[in-house]
């Protein structure tokens, strides 16, 4: 019976933590939705916040900028082109300034937190580094068209010598899809290399974590079990170490995809990531004035 015993199977650990690693506010997204919808910036020469993502290609950034114009204009729409398949090649080719119209005090006008894409970094191709450096500084000029084989240079006819405090990024968003089984050496090093640069420029940086719902089905059967579920803890943990950015700055969301109607619980994670931005874009921005 002893010998039974000793070999008798352990039951398999729940794939669901018994608490939540993070508070969201579940079926209560007024609060943060009237935050985003009313925000403007607190200082007269920023007409509006500038976030860049980047990331590697088939991470959902361009899916990632739909979701939020539908969570902003509160109904699904298609402002930016983004790929309905994975694929090894970008979907991005040309720098692109993503404005949400929305209406405030009942004229139309732009939200002031505009969204620009990059190119996906690729195994030898896609975006450079030079690129997104001079992307970051403001020096990309709406529509230049990527070309991995010869990247913008500061002679080229879409570099823009003289970049305003609007032309420069103010928050750089790394995202990363889940459902991803490993990042390549090089990609992580061009990663960590694009971080570095930001650091320098003291530009604030955050990750979305994409495709959770395809990544972990206990989260694709229940939204709200995305904190509870061990295994996208463990790759959060693992995408916070390799890329170096702190748990605290990482934000799992479900871009829209299939919807044809807005979802509560989808809007709560766009909204507590883009609040999350609103505020560290603010801090960047007080830091620059004050200096």
């Amino acid at each position: 019976m002893g010998k039974n015993q000793s070999t008798e199977k352990q039951p398999a650990p729940s794939p669901l933590l018994d608490e939540p690693w993070r508070k969201v506010p579940w079926g209560n997204n007024k609060e943060n939705l009237q935050y985003v919808q009313n925000y403007k910036p607190e200082y007269e020469n920023i007409k509006h916040l500038r976030v860049l993502l980047h990331g590697p290609v088939g991470a959902g950034k361009s899916s990632f900028i739909n979701s939020v114009n539908n969570v902003m204009r509160r109904r699904i729409g298609i402002p930016a082109a983004a790929s309905a398949t994975t694929s090894d090649t970008s979907f991005t080719k040309k720098y692109e300034t993503h404005r949400f119209q929305i209406t405030r005090e009942g004229q139309k006008t732009y939200y002031p937190v505009f969204f620009n894409d990059m190119m996906g970094m690729e195994e030898n191709s896609g975006i450079s580094l030079k690129e997104i450096e001079l992307a970051m500084k403001g020096h990309v000029k709406e529509g230049y068209k990527f070309n991995p084989v010869t990247p913008l240079s500061d002679d080229g006819r879409d570099y823009n010598p003289a970049p305003s405090e609007d032309d420069k990024v103010h928050v750089l968003v790394c995202v990363l899809s889940a459902n991803m089984p490993t990042i390549t050496p090089s990609i992580l090093q061009m990663m960590s290399s694009v971080r570095q640069t930001a650091s320098d420029l003291g530009i604030p940086q955050v990750a979305m974590i994409t495709n959770i719902d395809r990544a972990c089905p206990e989260t694709e059967k229940d939204l709200k079990n995305v904190y509870k579920s061990r295994h996208l803890q463990k790759k959060i943990k693992t995408f916070s170490s390799d890329v170096g950015i702190p748990m605290t700055c990482i934000y799992p969301v479900k871009n829209y995809c299939h919807e044809i109607d807005l979802d509560d619980d989808v809007d709560t994670l766009i909204l507590s990531a883009l609040k999350n931005m609103i505020n560290f874009g603010e801090d960047f921005i007080e830091k620059k004035i004050a200096v």
